[in-house]
C-alpha cells in the first residue's frame, strides 16, 4: 500500500503530526511519500491509495490558500482522503478550533472524521494521532 502525506505547516506543529502519521503508517508496511504543500512538486494523488491531507486553521476558521492552490493542483476529489489538522483554541475558542478540517472533510466527503491536535501533538496527543491512523488503514469510517 502507497500513502501520501501532504501537508502545510508554518509553526512545525502540522509538520509534527504529519512525520507521526508517516511512521505509523511505515510501521504498517505502507510506502509513504511525503508532500510539503507549496513547496515539493506536485503530486499525482492517483497513485497512492490513501491520501492524507494535512493543515492548520487560518483566519477565523479559513482553509490557507495554499491548500486551497494544492487542490486544484490535484484536479479532483479522490476518494480516499483523509484530513488532519492543527489549531489553537485561544484564537477564536471552540467554535473556530481546527475549522479547516471540518471544512476538508465535508468538502471531500472524507469516510474517516477528520484529526484534529491542539497547537502540538506531543504527550498525550500522540495516542490520539495512532487511534486515528489505525483508524484510517483500516479503513473503518468514523463518520457516517
Amino acid at each position: 500500500m502507497k500513502a501520501v502525506i501532504a501537508y502545510l505547516s508554518y509553526s512545525g506543529n502540522t509538520e509534527e503530526v504529519a512525520n507521526l502519521i508517516a511512521e505509523k503508517l511505515e510501521t504498517a508496511g505502507f510506502t509513504v511519500d511525503m508532500h510539503r504543500i507549496g513547496i515539493d512538486p506536485p503530486v499525482h494523488a492517483e497513485s497512492y491509495d490513501f491520501l492524507f491531507l494535512g493543515t492548520f486553521t487560518w483566519e477565523y476558521g479559513r482553509i490557507p490558500d495554499e491548500v486551497k492552490d494544492f487542490i486544484l493542483e490535484v484536479g479532483y476529489k479522490p476518494e480516499n482522503v483523509a484530513i488532519f489538522g492543527t489549531g489553537d483554541t485561544q484564537f477564536g475558542g471552540d467554535d473556530l478550533y481546527c475549522c479547516a478540517v471540518d471544512r476538508l472533510c465535508h468538502f471531500y466527503q472524507s469516510k474517516w472524521q477528520g484529526l484534529k491536535i491542539e497547537q502540538s501533538p506531543r504527550g498525550s496527543q500522540e495516542v490520539n494521532v495512532e487511534k486515528w491512523v489505525e483508524g484510517v488503514i483500516q479503513n473503518v469510517p468514523v463518520i457516517a
